[in-house]
């Protein structure tokens, strides 16, 4: 089934703040045991965001020091 928005414009609640997101990307810390907040690939990699301090730049450090 087709969205009944597709091929339109994307509406202003479609959007993501980018400066918020950067910025929440550098300063937060992720909790290591909030399981919310680990790294955790399956099927289609990791999906988590720097909005929910799931993915930042602590969780890319510790990714590429455990390889």
């Amino acid at each position: 089934m087709t969205d009944s928005r597709a091929g339109q414009p994307a509406q202003p609640a479609d959007l993501v703040d980018v400066a918020h997101l950067v910025t929440r990307y550098f300063t937060e810390t992720p909790d290591p045991d909030d399981p919310r907040q680990q790294v955790a690939f399956g099927t289609s990699g990791h999906r988590g965001s720097s909005l929910l301090t799931s993915f930042n730049e602590a969780h890319i450090l510790a990714t590429t020091q455990a390889i």
